[in-house]
């Protein structure tokens, strides 16, 4: 892929992508607890992309066997019901949130040493919110470096005794919540997670829970969130499982349909009855004027001749910050995107970065606390920039998405979206041929 990716405008179109490949967070969920289960499991519309690879080799080198096929989007998982079978591992995670919390956690189930480590930006990424739980339950983890971040090294001798109460205050990711949901039926006793916080991306959670249940283990979310019981001594199954389009690489291009006037998008494989939080950005689309129709397993959204500002609470789903921010551009009048400080400890500083590229294309925008203020430009007319993505996946697909609609936009270091969706350009592209008479 080349350093530099320039996007040309699109005019009208219609479109229907019914082959996007399958969600992330569920690929990354799904491969752990297929690892952990009783037997055999297929899992199929698999995310080939950086993250999930990272995971896929972990798992390898944990010492799981996996048939993998990636011209099928197909891995066969063999699950060994909740043991690690390898006594020492070491772990190299790249840039790969839910690999590097998830199997922090699995690892406390195993027998051995395991040290994981990352990118310089993952030694940057805070974990504490994970680690001082599981030390509560009687892991052993040290910090190879700064207190608080990775590298980690854990001398597991399972987790098989401890359970009962954890205070949390998981304000910080999701991710930290869900990591602990997971290993949790492989524990003798019951685990009660109790927040002290309100926790982020509520949405993520509800996702490891449905998924968790889908191979057979039971979860308790109490309605109000503060606190989630796990009953200790179950046993994952083994399943077939189809893994839905990734919600979130979606918005990009429901965004392109919202910016671009009179254009209409539909996805399929996705609708009102995903896991996903991140299919309700369609709904959120909605409040800013365009048409959207849900079904249980397809979206449809038309954009409308002109876009209404929005302000909005978007601690639900903070991966959609950018793809808003983007489609805030193109708004009659400014827009607030409101409770989103967790995105600067995602791939990068996601506050800072939108704050200066957006400002590159002749937006005004604010940092208030964690609330985002943006002021497009007037008439929506951005002026031509090269926009720098901070080796961050999202940075580059959602401001790919002004290009379409404004010239002279160009994305530094495009190869970053192989982070979760290495075909990302060659589908933007479908736009082009989609235009609609």
């Amino acid at each position: 892929m080349p350093d530099q990716q320039p996007i040309t405008p699109v005019d009208r179109f219609e479109l229907t992508i019914d082959d996007l490949p399958g969600s992330k967070s569920l690929t990354n969920r799904a491969l752990l607890l297929a690892a952990l289960a009783r037997g055999v499991s297929e899992l199929t519309n698999v995310l080939f992309a950086d993250d999930t690879r990272v995971m896929m080799a972990a798992l390898g080198k944990l010492g799981f066997q996996l048939q993998v096929d990636e011209p099928k989007r197909s891995v066969v998982v063999h699950g060994l019901g909740g043991k690690i079978p390898a006594k020492d591992a070491e772990l190299i995670l790249g840039n790969a949130g839910t690999a590097m919390r998830f199997l922090t956690a699995a690892c406390c189930l195993g027998h051995g040493t395991y040290t994981l480590d990352g990118i310089p930006r993952m030694r940057q990424r805070p974990i504490g919110q994970l680690v001082d739980p599981l030390r509560s339950l009687g892991a052993k983890i040290d910090y190879l470096g700064e207190d608080g971040f990775p590298p980690l090294e854990i001398h597991a001798d399972g987790l098989a005794g401890d359970g009962g109460s954890v205070h949390m205050s998981p304000t910080t990711s999701s991710q930290f919540v869900s990591a602990l949901m997971q290993i949790a039926p492989c524990c003798l006793r019951d685990i009660e997670l109790v927040f002290d916080d309100r926790p982020v991306s509520i949405p993520y959670i509800e996702m490891t829970a449905k998924l968790m249940e889908l191979f057979g283990a039971e979860t308790d979310c109490d309605r109000d969130w503060t606190r989630v019981s796990v009953p200790g001594s179950q046993t994952y199954e083994a399943m077939d499982y189809r893994i839905e389009p990734d919600a979130s690489n979606a918005s990009y291009f429901l965004a392109a349909a919202a910016i671009t006037p009179m254009s209409a998008v539909r996805i399929t494989g996705l609708g009102r009855g995903s896991v996903q939080g991140d299919a309700a950005f369609a709904h959120v689309l909605s409040r800013m004027g365009v048409t959207v129709e849900q079904r249980d397993a397809q979206t449809w959204l038309k954009g409308p001749r002109s876009l209404r500002n929005i302000d909005i609470d978007l601690n639900a789903m903070p991966d959609m910050a950018q793809t808003l921010a983007i489609v805030t551009l193109f708004a009659e009048g400014p827009s607030v995107i409101r409770n989103i400080g967790n995105l600067r400890v995602k791939e990068t500083d996601r506050l800072a970065a939108l704050h200066a590229e957006l400002t590159k294309l002749g937006a005004t925008v604010r940092i208030d606390g964690d609330d985002l203020h943006i002021t497009p430009p007037p008439g929506g007319q951005l002026t031509p920039a090269a926009i720098d993505t901070y080796d961050d996946h999202r940075m580059a697909m959602a401001f790919a998405v002004a290009g379409l609609r404004s010239p002279g936009v160009v994305i530094n270091d495009p190869a970053c979206v192989n982070k979760t969706f290495p075909e990302y350009f060659d589908y933007l592209k479908r736009l082009s041929s989609a235009s609609a008479v």
